[in-house]
């Protein structure tokens, strides 16, 4: 089925992918190893559902709290969002993750949620979420059962999105569990036409793992896909996984992203520099920002880290080409350069340091396609100041281990053809 898609891609490639991919700058000499324009495999087959035109952002239940969800919960946390200035920072969903239902179906085989946890119904949790400015996501799987065991919607999926959308429900996560052996790319579509059958416009996040290479398939079933296996609250499982999400990065764009996983920042099993490196890779590769950890009860860094503007803006812009590694030298490649063109014929850049101890890191003009010689700006994200004017060449600076910093680079415009 793959084969078949990708034969398709390239048949509709020169029609298709003009209409839904920007213009990008022409540079005088392109010679990196890694073209981090390159979207090509974009667009081919999108889905359009007019939703995931930026990265999704909001907050999910699962990483914190698991099966310790309730209906209080998701109003303080819809409250939390809004007084701390994270839904006005474009973190808008809400999203319930497996646990909510109750273990049977009602007698007329339709979902209904765990009386106890949410005595008053999802459509007035929907509601109340609304009232805020904000938008509440539900949790099923593509199985028979979800990964909690409670009833999955294989099968059932023409009544359960009919059901959702009645009780005015604006995401889906979609599972993977107990999925009879059958292969996703036959178990995700039909949830698909399910959701648009309903004419109410719900965002459609796969998470099938990224077992049969969603990336090659899923433009045209979701507005996002997993690409890994479930993130961990540690280094070695943020890094592994931000590497296996790379390999992706040329299928990326608005209105279908690739996923790596929900933010484990601010949940306490990595260190401030750590997570300011999750969040920077997460936000440089368009990932979903999917707050993972407790709103209502953040230290002051976990906010510092979900909050910043300059970081967000990087993931939110409206270029959406995928940000990409261009560069690892040091052991084991632990020093890393990442990058991606923005909008305004900028780049984003990370330079992070995932070696024992503190580096100095340099990006070159090369690897973003630059003439040596190009005049560029540089500011800081973490800093929020610009720290040179004229950089040539390149541009490095000392970065402690496990951390990284991200830069915006901005070229000036006479190094640019029209």
């Amino acid at each position: 089925m793959a084969m078949t898609v990708m034969l398709l891609a390239t048949l509709f490639l020169s029609t298709v992918s003009a209409a839904r991919v920007m213009p990008l700058p022409i540079i005088d000499s392109i010679s990196s190893r890694v073209d981090i324009f390159d979207n090509s495999k974009y667009g081919l087959l999108q889905l359009a559902n007019g939703l995931a035109q930026t990265p999704q952002m909001g907050w999910n239940s699962w990483n914190f709290f698991a099966c310790n969800i309730n209906e209080t919960l998701i109003k303080e946390t819809a409250d939390a969002l809004i007084s701390t200035g994270l839904a006005d920072l474009g973190y808008n969903y809400v999203n319930i993750d497996d646990c909510w239902e109750a273990l049977t179906r009602d007698i007329k085989g339709r979902l209904v949620p765990e009386s106890k946890s949410f005595p008053s119904g999802i459509k007035a949790l929907a509601d109340y979420v609304h009232e805020k400015g904000l938008k509440l996501g539900i949790y099923s799987s593509a199985g028979v059962f979800t990964c909690q065991v409670r009833p999955g919607s294989l099968f059932h999926e023409n009544d359960d999105a009919a059901t959702w959308a009645s009780w005015g429900v604006d995401y889906l996560k979609y599972d993977n569990c107990f999925n009879l052996g059958i292969k996703p790319i036959d178990r995700y579509p039909p949830m698909r036409d399910a959701l648009n059958s309903t004419g109410r416009k719900i965002f459609y996040s796969l998470c099938e793992w990224g077992e049969d290479d969603p990336a090659l398939w899923a433009g045209n079933v979701g507005n996002s896909w997993r690409t890994t296996d479930d993130i961990n609250d540690t280094w070695a499982s943020m890094t592994s996984i931000a590497d296996l999400n790379d390999k992706w990065a040329a299928y990326a764009g608005p209105g279908g992203w690739n996923d790596p996983d929900m933010l484990e920042v601010g949940n306490g099993g990595m260190t401030y520099l750590e997570y300011r490196s999750h969040f920077s890779i997460w936000a440089l590769v368009k990932a979903p920002l999917l707050i993972g950890c407790d709103v209502r009860n953040m230290t002051a860094e976990t906010f510092e880290i979900l909050s910043n503007k300059e970081v967000i803006a990087v993931n939110q812009d409206p270029l959406g080409i995928q940000g990409r590694k261009v560069n690892a030298t040091g052991t084991d490649g632990c020093l890393q350069v990442w990058a991606g063109p923005l909008s305004g014929n900028r780049f984003a850049v990370v330079l992070w340091n995932r070696c024992s101890k503190a580096e100095t890191i340099k990006v070159s003009w090369d690897s973003l396609g630059l003439e040596s010689s190009t005049n560029v700006s540089v500011r800081d994200l973490w800093k929020h100041k610009d720290v040179v004017a004229d950089a040539v060449a390149s541009f490095g600076v000392p970065v402690d281990a496990h951390s990284c910093e991200m830069f915006v680079l901005t070229p000036k415009l006479s190094h640019f053809r029209a």
